[in-house]
C-alpha cells in the first residue's frame, strides 16, 4: 500500500481550515490503496519521511518565509531523506526517483518569499512537484477549500492502485 505523508504547520484558523481540507480530500472515496500519514511538522520524522511514497507540505507565510517549524522539519530530515549538497554546503539539484509532493500556503498579505524558500530546499530532495503549489492570502474561502481537497485528493491519487 502507497503513503502519503501530510506534514503541517497549521497555527492558525485559516491555515487548519486548509489543512483540514487537504487531508479530508486525500481520504477521499475514490481514493484507494493509500494509507494517509498526517503529521504536525515538529513531529515529523526522517523515518516518516523515508516510509512515505508522496508528500503535502502545509506552511504559514511569516515574515518572507515558511513557517520556523517547517524549517526545523527539513533541517531534521534533509540529508537522511537523500538532500544534496553542493561542495560550499548550500542545496543541491536532487538526483533520480522523484516522488511527488504538493504545498499549500497561507499568508495575510504576501507567500512568495514562503513559497520560495520551501521550494527552493525540496529542490534538493529526490521529491518532484506534482501539483500547482496553493497559496492562500486572507480569509479562507470555501473556493479555497476546495482546491485544499482538490490538492489532496490528487496527491492520493497519484499513488493510489
Amino acid at each position: 500500500m502507497a503513503r502519503l505523508l501530510i506534514v503541517h504547520h497549521s497555527p492558525t484558523p485559516g491555515v487548519q481550515a486548509l489543512t483540514d481540507a487537504v487531508v479530508a480530500g486525500a481520504h477521499d472515496d475514490a481514493v484507494e490503496g493509500v494509507e494517509v500519514v498526517v503529521r504536525e511538522a515538529l513531529a515529523a520524522t526522517a523515518d516518516d519521511v523515508l516510509a512515505a511514497d508522496g508528500y503535502l507540505l502545509g506552511t504559514t507565510a511569516n515574515f518572507g518565509y515558511m513557517s520556523g517549524a517547517l524549517k526545523h522539519f527539513f533541517d531534521s530530515i534533509f540529508l537522511q531523506a537523500g538532500g544534496a549538497l553542493t561542495e560550499d554546503g548550500s542545496a543541491g539539484t536532487s538526483g533520480t526517483g522523484k516522488k511527488p509532493f504538493g504545498l499549500w500556503v497561507h499568508g495575510r498579505y504576501d507567500t512568495t518569499g514562503a513559497v520560495r524558500s520551501v521550494l527552493s530546499i525540496v529542490g534538493a530532495l529526490p521529491w518532484r512537484q506534482a501539483a500547482d503549489t496553493l497559496t492562500v492570502l486572507g480569509e479562507v474561502t470555501e473556493t479555497e477549500r476546495a482546491a485544499a481537497y482538490e490538492l489532496g485528493g490528487t496527491l492520493a491519487a497519484l499513488l493510489s492502485d
